[in-house]
């Protein structure tokens, strides 16, 4: 147990510092509660795959006054994104037919995103933040979440809370913590092989797949390195393909994409240049108890398919926004009763994602079937071209169409602060 002497008495204690986490951080600081996030890394140094926003999360940044910020460090406009099998286009997603102004997708590095938040949460006074720092207990009182446990440089601490906030990822350590079951469905046949290579000319403005035989191969312009690339492997079949020779691979690779043949074989030797994304999805049963809120990765896991996941983080922040400021303003602790008008309607927009994407996978890996996957190519692109197509367009680019910052109920704009606990 902590130390009295090196308790943090705060309002809502945010345990991770991603997308989700900084965004709700800086939204609750900037209307007057008094937030710590607690962050195990003591750097954004490390690597991060979710990288493409989709307008969405373009506007969200847009509203928190961080986007130009962030695309000033460099970043790469994608309008157009392509499926393709046997070197022809099934199907296409022209960006800029979507009403503006964020017309399009924003390949931009996650550290400058997450960097560009906290230096605008370290503007607010009732912002703190713990870096280097893990959540190894939760302070409970009866069956409610009172706080949490952390452990940092400066040993173990106890961080006194109306409201804890799980924001700590696909393996949410705040999650575990509070014994809320979470569902792993391993609904996608694949894993993905990420890896970089140099760019040579211009960016590429589109993100495109190569699919179809059961395989997929995903690339995009990514800032600084070049091009990134994504190459579906059976799931769960990683050591498997680590046994085969090598060369097997790389050969696979140029065959499917020609055109970067000279850099794989320059850039693309061994294991060590490639990182592994274990692909699917899952939920936890229950996203709220009292005293406790889980966003992000943490209440919802996605594939990379259709680049949601970052975005949904993003929006996930915006729309709990509001309801945990009223929660707050309420005397006493933070129930789960009082979260459920985000849980409720956010749940139901994440079950359409997750439907959508099981679908898409499908579409995407195609089948070692010439006849099936002639088939599927013909439905995707009849369904691409109907009222509902549009729709599934719309909901993988804008997402919540609700999503709105709420400036209003900023603390400069004369928004009342919390309420004391009671």
């Amino acid at each position: 147990m902590a130390d009295r002497d090196s308790d943090v008495l705060t309002d809502v204690c945010v345990i991770g510092g991603g997308p989700a986490g900084l965004a709700l951080a800086l939204l609750l600081a900037r209307s007057g509660v008094d937030v710590t996030v607690v962050e195990k890394s003591s750097s954004f140094e490390r690597a991060f795959r979710g990288e493409i926003l989709q307008p969405g999360g373009l506007a969200v940044l847009e509203e928190l006054g961080v986007l130009q910020s962030a695309r000033n460090r460099g970043s790469h406009v994608h309008d157009r994104f392509q499926l393709l099998s046997g070197g022809k286009a099934i199907l296409g997603v022209d960006y800029k037919a979507l009403p503006g102004p964020y017309n399009y997708m924003l390949s931009v590095p996650q550290q400058n995103i997450l960097e560009e938040l906290l230096a605008a949460c370290r503007r607010e006074p009732a912002f703190r933040y713990l870096a280097g720092t893990r959540v190894t207990d939760l302070v409970r009182d009866g069956g409610a979440v009172r706080g949490a446990v952390v452990s940092g440089p400066r040993g173990a601490r106890t961080v006194r809370a109306r409201c804890v906030v799980g924001a700590d990822g696909r393996y949410s350590k705040t999650r575990q913590l509070s014994g809320i079951p979470y569902d792993r469905r391993d609904v996608f046949t694949f894993d993905l092989l990420w890896f970089k290579l140099p760019a040579t000319g211009e960016p590429l403005r589109d993100v495109t797949i190569r699919g179809g035989g059961g395989r997929m191969l995903l690339s995009y312009s990514s800032y600084p390195e070049g091009v990134q690339l994504g190459w579906a492997l059976p799931h769960g079949g990683y050591r498997a393909f680590a046994a085969r020779p090598f060369t097997e691979f790389r050969d696979q690779l140029c065959q499917a994409a020609p055109e970067y043949a000279g850099r794989i074989y320059e850039r693309v030797r061994g294991l060590t240049d490639l990182s592994l994304l274990d692909v699917f999805a899952g939920t936890a049963r229950e996203w709220s108890r009292d005293g406790l809120l889980l966003i992000g990765d943490a209440a919802h896991t996605h594939s990379p398919l259709g680049a949601q996941g970052l975005n949904l983080a993003l929006q996930d922040a915006v729309l709990a926004h509001p309801v945990l400021l009223k929660a707050l303003r309420r005397s006493g602790p933070v129930d789960a009763a009082a979260l459920s008008d985000y849980t409720a309607p956010r749940t139901a927009d994440i079950r359409k994602v997750l439907k959508f994407q099981h679908i898409q996978a499908k579409g995407m890996l195609g089948s070692r079937s010439r006849a099936v996957e002639a088939g599927r190519h013909l439905m995707a692109s009849i369904v691409h071209r109907t009222p509902i197509g549009h729709k599934l367009t719309r909901m993988v680019a804008f997402g919540n169409p609700a999503c709105r910052v709420r400036s209003d109920l900023y603390a400069t704009t004369g928004a009342a602060r919390p309420a004391p606990p009671a």
